[in-house]
Parts: structure tokens; sequence; C-alpha cells
């Protein structure tokens, strides 16, 4: 039979230790949206790495940047580096958009000689205070000579909370795509 104090220390010791884990974070991920196809692109098209804005270089998705202030979602983050996740939607998005053209990552196993390459520095993904995603990135297009362009992009999340606040970042990511492949079909 147990005495008192030390019912008291185990019950202690069971509350300490489950109190002392944390939920596993949520995981989510980008995922690529359609678009409307570009004819006319380059043959081989290499998507350079994806530069980001230092504060989103983190697990965490970033809610806001606004007010001087990072709104970071403590339990839900990306399932892979932001930068890298970028890259590959942005990838098998423009693959999608330029048919007839073959779009790699440059961080990829496959290289060939790329008759354009697209490089892009996001400097904002987050929300603004109505609400709207914004997507804040410079692109910059070698083919021929050089060809640049600053871009911002608004998406309002279509639903609440984290899901629609990733889809509206899909969505932004596949406007960015849009104008990328229409900058590459440009003549």
């Amino acid at each position: 039979m147990m005495t008192m104090p030390r019912r008291i220390l185990m019950l202690g010791s069971v509350l300490l230790a489950t109190s002392c884990t944390s939920p596993s974070p949520v995981l989510y991920t980008l995922a690529v949206v359609p678009g409307a196809e570009h004819p006319g692109g380059p043959r081989q098209i290499e998507v350079r790495s994806i530069a980001l804005a230092r504060y989103l270089e983190r697990s965490q998705i970033v809610r806001s940047s606004q007010d001087y202030r990072l709104d970071v979602l403590g339990n839900d983050w990306w399932g892979e580096p932001l930068d890298a996740m970028i890259g590959r939607v942005l990838t098998q998005s423009l693959a999608h958009r330029l048919p007839g053209s073959t779009v790699y990552n440059a961080n990829g196993a496959i290289s060939a000689t790329p008759d354009a390459t697209v490089a892009v520095n996001v400097q904002r993904l987050d929300q603004d205070h109505s609400g709207a995603v914004v997507l804040v990135a410079q692109i910059g297009i070698h083919r021929k000579g050089d060809m640049t362009r600053g871009v911002t992009i608004r998406v309002m999340p279509s639903a609440a909370g984290t899901p629609g606040l990733v889809a509206a970042m899909s969505d932004a990511v596949g406007k960015l795509a849009d104008d990328i492949a229409g900058m590459l079909t440009a003549r």
C-alpha cells in the first residue's frame, strides 16, 4: 500500500510529464493551381532557387507582418522549407502553363542548357489588414536579354483558418506562375 506523499509524488510526476509534451505540429504544403496555357515558350526553362525575405525562412507559417510585428502560427508548419516548396510548385505550375516547354528546377537532378532562366525574389507572402494574402516578388527572366518585373498579387482567402490561408497562398503562387509564363512567351 502506498503512502499519501508517495501517491502525490507519482501523480505529480505523471502530470509534469504530460504537461511538458506539446502536440505535434500540423504540416501544410502549397498546391499547384491550374492556369491558362501560354503556347510558344522556350524549349528548356530553368527555375533557379527562390530567394525569400528572411522573416519567411522558418518552419512556422507566417500569418502577417503588419504593424512592425510578425504573427506566426505556432503549431501550423510548412511541410518543407518554403523556398524549396515555392520552387517546386512554381516549376510544376510553369510546366502546366507552357506546353511544349521542359521546365526543371536548378536544384533538381536534371540539368540541361536552358533557353531561359527564371529567378524570383519573394519579398512578402502573408496577410494584410484586410485579410488578403499579399505576395510581393521580383521576377527576373534571362532569355536573349534580361527582363525584370516587380509584381504584387492579392488573394482573399475563400475559407477561414490556416487551410484557407494556405489555399490563398497557393492561388497567389499560381498567379505568379501566370505572370512568369506571360513574360516567357512575350515577343
